[in-house]
């Protein structure tokens, strides 16, 4: 049985001129990770990032701090949505908001966006196809005695998990609300399929670096 990890970047630059870098927090809350990985006596075999920066920041701030793997593959698929165009499509003031407006009106906008209101480059269908594709292939590498880690946001992860646990994608935006950034879940590759062993786990973070965006 195989072993995938899939990991919830570090805390974005929210409200700041390019959001797809880590704050310092997100350094911190990603380097967190390694650290736990490293007490635990644990390494990954294999490591995939999606291609955004946020991705590729955590990732290195992880494995630097367990010391391997050496280094990781990048898979697109693992990118997020447009959560910035989808939020200001539905208003356009979303950006001067703080956090938790922000995430109301996201929500608002979620929902529209699944419904295929609107005009998108990518439409929602698109978004679970690739994700559920992106999925596909890091369960192939989680072959016998594999432990991979995954550094993806938490629209890609939500929607695994929903389609591991119901099939489809109705648990989608539930599940999407929840994810503390620098969160693990991970998930058993064996001949039964994928199964789900634990979500959101993030008790490598002190109180003081949970965030949620």
């Amino acid at each position: 049985m195989g072993v995938l990890h899939l990991i919830r970047h570090g805390q974005a630059s929210f409200g700041s001129d390019d959001y797809d870098v880590l704050s310092p927090l997100g350094h911190t809350q990603a380097s967190a990770i390694g650290q736990a990985w490293e007490a635990a006596e644990f390494q990954p075999t294999d490591a995939i990032a999606g291609s955004m920066r946020r991705h590729s920041e955590t990732a290195i701030n992880a494995i630097d701090a367990c010391g391997g793997p050496d280094g990781y593959d990048v898979d697109a698929g693992w990118n997020e949505y447009d959560h910035i165009g989808i939020a200001t499509a539905h208003d356009e003031g979303a950006l001067a908001l703080d956090t938790k407006a922000f995430q109301a009106v996201l929500n608002e906008a979620l929902a529209r966006w699944r419904e295929g209101v609107g005009e998108f480059d990518e439409p929602y269908a698109g978004f679970q196809k690739r994700v559920l594709a992106a999925f596909e292939r890091a369960v192939a590498v989680a072959g016998p005695g594999r432990q991979v880690a995954v550094f993806s946001s938490g629209g890609p992860i939500a929607m695994a998990v929903s389609h591991v646990l119901v099939g489809d994608d109705s648990l989608f935006q539930r599940l999407n609300d929840v994810l503390v950034n620098a969160s693990i879940t991970t998930i058993l590759c064996g001949t039964s399929g994928p199964r789900l062993l634990s979500f959101n786990e993030h008790t490598h973070l002190p109180r003081d670096l949970v965030t949620y965006r």
